[in-house]
């Protein structure tokens, strides 16, 4: 078995990000790592080049300006750095996700696996999204819970952005045209957490990755300058152990403290929220987003 890890990034140093620690993070599961660095403005690419890494590849790369709708141009480099996978599996990771040391055997033993398992093609992540610091997580069902990050690499997929993926359909015939449609890939669920840090940075990064982000989302505003104006009810604690590697990076570069504006009043968006909460407490259902088609889970 043979994995392909793959990323891409840009400003990564000036925006704050735990590239380094995310790529170290999976190196351990990775026989290659792949990562698209976009033309930056800080040291992102002496950074990678400094790590003298034998398993990582770099490609260097130029962002379309131009792309400026539902944050394509992210898909476009994850793209990038999946079309120059070799492996069996092309495990993504984004430059703010993090594995923790203690989940590498049982993610390695879930991958080998589900090999020859032909119908798995997806593996789903469970998420911890950090919130505001590093002991608070967004836990309401608009922040997606569980995500694929590892696409067996022989499936015929596309991004149409950088959070997911689209499998492609065979061509049928309607009405005398020739029509291609997608679906979601059908996963196992792992039942292994990724560490999501990149609303844990302090806030510093965050302004300035919502004046920098925001120009690819042509429809809305994707990234918040702040993490004050949130719901309070959205939001859980944190009490257990982050991963080794990132001890450095929260002393350094996370948020010290969160601090909710008392004055924030909830938007329509966060009252339809908290409906979702009371369903999920009173059914037990999952309300959030998934971007696949759960038919296994891991229980290895």
């Amino acid at each position: 078995m043979k994995v392909s890890g793959f990323s891409f990034i840009r400003d990564g140093v000036k925006l704050g990000y735990p590239f380094v620690e995310s790529i170290r993070s999976a190196l351990p599961v990775c026989d290659e790592f792949i990562v698209a660095v976009g033309r930056s403005d800080d040291a992102t690419l002496a950074t990678l080049r400094g790590l003298q890494e034998p398993k990582l590849r770099i490609l260097e790369t130029r962002w379309n300006e131009q792309c400026r709708s539902h944050g394509f141009v992210y898909g476009q480099q994850k793209m990038i750095a999946q079309y120059n996978c070799t492996g069996d599996w092309a495990f993504y990771l984004e430059g703010d996700e993090v594995l923790h040391e203690r989940d590498l055997d049982s993610l390695h033993r879930a991958m080998a696996h589900y090999l020859d398992d032909g119908e798995v093609e997806a593996l789903a992540f469970d998420y911890l999204h950090f919130y505001g610091d590093t002991r608070h997580l967004h836990t309401a069902s608009q922040a997606y819970r569980k995500a694929t990050r590892i696409l067996r690499n022989s499936l015929r997929a596309i991004a149409p952005d950088g959070l997911y993926w689209a499998v492609m359909k065979e061509k049928k015939w309607h009405g005398g045209r020739n029509k291609r449609r997608t679906r979601y890939p059908r996963a196992a669920a792992l039942n292994l957490p990724i560490y999501h840090y990149g609303n844990a940075r302090h806030e510093r990064y965050v302004q300035r990755k919502a004046e920098t982000g925001n120009q690819y989302w042509s429809e809305k505003q994707a990234f918040s300058s702040s993490y004050g104006d949130l719901d309070a009810q959205q939001l859980g604690s944190f009490s257990g152990d982050h991963p080794a590697l990132m001890t450095d990076w929260i002393r350094e570069h996370a948020n010290p403290e969160l601090r909710l504006n008392p004055e924030h009043r909830l938007t329509t968006r966060e009252r339809k929220h908290r409906i979702n909460a009371r369903l999920e407490r009173w059914f037990g259902w999952d309300r959030s987003k998934r971007h696949f088609s759960l038919i296994r889970s891991w229980d290895g």
